[in-house]
């Protein structure tokens, strides 16, 4: 398959969280591997002149239960049993979003991203705390040092920078978004559509 398939997340994010617990099916289904695309999604908010669900919806009561619901339905149809809504929301993912940028410089990506969703989603870790973060890494045996290290990086700063501006520029305004190519889906209410994407760019190729 020529066309890319990616995902764009930042860990503050709770569907972003539930798609990566999904992904790992699809990815054996399809045979197609998806690229993990870090972005800072306040800035993504900014750059598209969006808002969070949680600003947009905070005076739609009904809104508000049907996303519950709805989050609910995903949850039980790919029994997803650890996630845990994070008491300490919103958090300024900031720091960890460098710092899986920081992770894909010296090779220890996928775990870091396991680490953080999992301490976000399912641990209700408070990641607005440095010394949280740390404990986090710690915890996991990740390169603690090295990774905050690359989180003050000016490469690394420029990097999810340039993440979030190409985002932007492609058409995305928020995460979970997709890209297979240049076709772009959104939430995780779209993983079906993308599946169906993947096999027939996967067919053409």
């Amino acid at each position: 398959m020529n066309a890319p398939v990616q995902f764009l997340f930042d860990f503050g994010s709770p569907n972003a969280y539930l798609c990566h617990k999904v992904l790992p099916e699809m990815e054996r289904r399809t045979g197609i591997a998806v690229q993990y695309v870090p972005i800072l999604l306040g800035g993504l908010f900014k750059l598209s002149n969006n808002r969070s669900p949680a600003v947009t919806t905070a005076d739609i009561a009904n809104k508000r239960a049907y996303n519950a619901l709805e989050m609910k339905r995903f949850i039980s149809k790919h029994q997803i049993t650890k996630f845990k809504f994070n008491s300490f929301f919103p958090v300024n993912t900031l720091p960890i979003m460098r710092g899986a940028v920081a992770a894909q410089e010296i090779g220890c990506f996928a775990p870091y991203v396991d680490v953080m969703f999992a301490a976000m989603w399912e641990q209700v870790r408070n990641l607005n705390e440095m010394a949280e973060i740390l404990a986090v890494l710690q915890d996991a045996g990740l390169d603690a040092k090295r990774l905050l290290e690359g989180v003050q990086s000016a490469d690394v700063k420029e990097k999810l920078m340039a993440n979030t501006q190409s985002a932007f520029e492609r058409g995305a305004f928020g995460s979970p978004t997709f890209f297979v190519g240049n076709e772009m889906y959104f939430g995780k209410d779209r993983l079906v559509e993308l599946e169906q994407e993947i096999i027939k760019q996967s067919a053409l190729s």
